[in-house]
């Protein structure tokens, strides 16, 4: 009987290892077999509260490109509603298969759960479930001293080549595209609004492809000083990010890529082939942090909705103010490059590493929010939520790893040194535009006769132009770092460091051996989602 390939979050054919298995077994198969693909839209993980209508509009713009590369490659791939068991049941009484292929998944609690589902129901049917890792991640690791070899011998051994096309005409490609589509389940048909980001990125594996190219052979320059600045990141960083979290792309060809184009660059003597080897260079170790936290998720689930350090619990539970949690989703915090981080998520369902850092920063400080809810507020507004990454640094930037140093951003601070002039908060908040240069980072403080001559208002209520800031800034944050400072001084929390910091610490590698505690260099330093 054939084998069935199951895509979750691997949309492409290049570097599959269960599309290369089924392949070679169907070419080895009787005469009318072919490679069949399947995809499951499971209502269940679609209505959680960390999903979002973009997510769904990326994966369906990306299941487009798959149908049209496997039909060209003579395969087929089904698209089915429902749970992942049923789902699976209904296939293997239509079309028997003794064999289910599929990579790892490190996603959230629903897969987890959803995996062992299936997990049992192949024991139940005799269906054998293989399995392969899709990224430097280790199932069952027990501590991270050899983790980085684990990493690197996943990266660099050769990558599974795609099935040979067949060949398929445009005609033909457009026929494919447009069954799919109409096969394809709506956005209501799975609980969803069709509300989207109007300018955010189009998933496929075409699209991929560009954006790599055009990161690896030009943007890559801008890297190195160019991904702080909400002015400059959207084209300094690789935006490669939502290809990588939704399996467009391969991680492995995405390293092999840029060190093969490194190389290149090694042999060409010029100031911009040094920008850009320089770039490429950083990029590669945000490659490496990529799936050093994705581990920190399938060796400890539960950090997706507890407190790595349990010592840490009830820290800010108890205080959660639904008012600033609102606010901070309006974009009406009073912060106007905290604001302005809000407006460009919505619109564009991305903003750049420090912003996000800035964000969570904010909230979790001087706005004193537990890190869960404006976690799966974030998740919903990030189009490359990635839950290995996005739970980790929830954690790590709100402070309740216990190994982490503690992370704060002033969001005047940043505006100072990421937007001087304003151009940012003035093209995402309208009313700052009419904002003299010298009140930009604090228009609070403009005299109420100036806000008169200028026809704005800065208020407390709904209706003014620019919203008071929530809370005093300074006192606030003094008195939140004060309070996780306390807590990290007791020696019972300094003491469970230890078991977290094996488990879950990152070493560095010299001579072979690795290093406990060691700090990552500076161009490796993470930050939230790790914009890549």
């Amino acid at each position: 009987m054939p084998a069935l390939v199951w895509f979750k979050r691997d949309l492409r054919l290049t570097d599959h290892a269960a599309v290369h298995a089924a392949s070679d077994a169907a070419g080895q198969a009787t005469p009318g077999q072919h490679l069949r693909g399947l995809y499951i839209a499971e209502p269940g993980l679609w209505a959680l509260p960390d999903a979002a209508p973009q997510h769904w509009a990326f994966v369906r713009e990306s299941l487009l490109d798959l149908g049209v590369a496997l039909r060209s490659v003579g395969g087929e791939l089904s698209v089915a509603v429902g749970e992942a068991t049923a789902v699976l049941e209904r296939q293997w009484q239509a079309q028997p298969f003794d064999t289910l292929l599929s990579h790892e998944e490190t996603g959230n609690d629903f897969t987890y759960q959803r995996d062992i589902a299936v997990a049992r129901w192949c024991r139940e049917r005799g269906v054998r479930w293989q399995e392969w890792p899709q990224f430097g991640v280790v199932r069952r690791l027990r501590d991270r001293d050899h983790w980085h070899r684990h990493w690197q011998a996943f990266m660099s051994a050769p990558t599974w080549a795609a099935p040979i096309e067949h060949g398929l005409s445009d005609d033909e490609a457009m026929r494919t595209r447009a069954q799919l589509d109409r096969a394809l389940p709506s956005p209501a048909d799975l609980g969803l609004t069709d509300t989207l980001p109007p300018a955010r990125q189009r998933g496929g594996r075409l699209a991929a492809l560009g954006v790599l190219h055009d990161f690896l052979h030009d943007r890559c320059g801008q890297y190195r000083g160019g991904i702080s600045s909400p002015l400059s990141a959207p084209t300094a960083c690789s935006r490669l990010s939502p290809y990588l979290a939704h399996g467009c792309l391969g991680a492995r060809e995405v390293v092999q890529a840029t060190v093969a184009r490194m190389a290149e660059l090694d042999a060409i003597d010029s100031p911009s082939a040094q920008r850009q080897r320089s770039g490429l260079s950083a990029f590669m170790s945000r490659m490496h942090w990529h799936c050093h936290f994705i581990q920190k998720l399938e060796s400890e689930p539960a950090l997706e909705w507890r407190n790595l350090h349990r010592g840490y619990d009830g820290l800010r539970e108890p205080d959660f103010n639904q008012a600033h949690f609102d606010a901070l989703r309006q974009g009406r915090t009073g912060w106007p490059m905290v604001d302005a981080c809000v407006a460009m998520l919505r619109h564009t369902g991305w903003v750049n590493f420090r912003m996000r850092a800035m964000l969570v920063s904010v909230a979790s400080y001087p706005l004193w929010l537990h890190w869960r809810p404006v976690g799966e507020w974030l998740a919903t507004q990030f189009l490359d939520y990635e839950p290995g990454i996005h739970w980790s640094q929830m954690q790590m930037q709100a402070g309740t790893t216990g190994i982490n140093t503690t992370r704060v951003y002033n969001p005047i601070k940043q505006a100072h040194d990421h937007d001087p002039h304003g151009h940012f908060v003035r093209r995402w908040l309208p009313a700052m535009r009419r904002v003299p240069p010298e009140w930009l980072f604090e228009p609070w403080l403009m005299p109420p006769e100036l806000q008169a001559s200028l026809g704005l208002r800065v208020g407390s209520d709904a209706k003014a132009d620019i919203p008071l800031p929530l809370v005093a800034l300074d006192v606030a944050t003094r008195e939140a770092k004060s309070r996780v400072h306390g807590l990290r001084a007791q020696p019972e929390v300094k003491a469970a460091k230890a078991e977290i910091v094996r488990k879950h610490g990152s070493r560095t590698f010299r001579s072979g051996k690795p290093k406990r505690g060691a700090k990552a260099p500076p161009e490796a330093t993470p930050q939230l989602s790790l914009e890549f």
